[in-house]
Formats: C-alpha cells, structure tokens, sequence
C-alpha cells in the first residue's frame, strides 16, 4: 500500500508596487540573510514580513500598517529615456551663404526649407497580384557520373 502524498498548497502569481527604497531593502535582508548562514528568495521574506505581521496584536498591526505610506495604485508611468535620434538633439545649422565667383552665376536654385508634402497616388485598377509560394525549395544532390571515355573504333 502506498501512503498518500501531502496536498501541495496552491501558488497564486501576483505583482504589485513598490517604492525603489523598500525595495532595496529586500536585497538588504538577503545579504543580510546571506551573513547569516542562511540564503533566501524575495518571495520567502515577503512570506516571513506576513508571518510576523498576523502575529502582532491588534494595536502593533494597527501601528505597523500606519507606518507605510499608501501609494498610488497601478504601474507607475515610464520614465521618459533620453532620445537617440542625433537629428532631434542636434540644432540643424543654417547653411553657409557662398559668394559666386566673379563673372559666374547661380546655377541652382536654393533647395526648399522643407520637403514638398507627396503627391496623393491614384488608385490602381484591381488586378490579381501573382505571389511566390513561401515553401522554401529543396535542392536534390545527385552522385557524381563516373565520366565515359570515348573508344574510337
């Protein structure tokens, strides 16, 4: 007869907010944990805070919660990443005015301060669009033929 296994309890998955300090703190208490003998995961120091809170009385529960400043519900708003874009950063610079040479003339005019904005293309008719097949194509390698001398006769 086989004796019947202890139910694992259930795991539930959850994510939540934290303030950067109190959260820096977790790795505080595993390096701490760490000195003292022992490693531990965040999940089972948060798991230890729970344990010690249920066993306050009321008054130290009550006192306990009143030291954590309530926050802000949700995910916070992503901090804005410098940008890449070295044409966004970089003040255009005017072009330099050139003298034409004596007894030449301008040639070209001055290019536009901006781009034309593109001409609107007229509808094409519909027409079937012939598609390759996106199978890719199998090559077949052959044995080499021994090559045939010619015997004159």
């Amino acid at each position: 007869m086989s004796t019947p296994s202890p139910k694992k309890p259930k795991l539930v998955r959850d994510s939540f907010t934290i303030p950067k300090a109190e959260y820096a703190a977790i790795d505080t208490l595993k390096t701490r944990a760490i000195g003292l003998g022992t490693s531990v995961k965040k999940s089972e120091l948060l798991r230890a805070g729970l344990m010690l809170l249920q066993a306050l009385n009321d008054a130290g529960f009550k006192n306990a919660l009143a030291a954590v400043p309530a926050l802000k519900t949700g995910r916070p708003l992503k901090e804005e990443k410098p940008v890449k874009n070295k044409a966004a950063t970089v003040p255009a610079k005017a072009p330099a005015k050139v003298a034409a040479p004596a007894g030449k003339t301008a040639t070209r005019a001055a290019a536009p301060s901006r781009p034309a904005a593109p001409k609107a293309a007229a509808p094409k008719a519909a027409q079937p669009v012939a598609r390759k097949s996106p199978r890719a194509v199998t090559v077949r390698k052959t044995a080499a033929q021994p090559a045939v001398k010619a015997t004159s006769a």
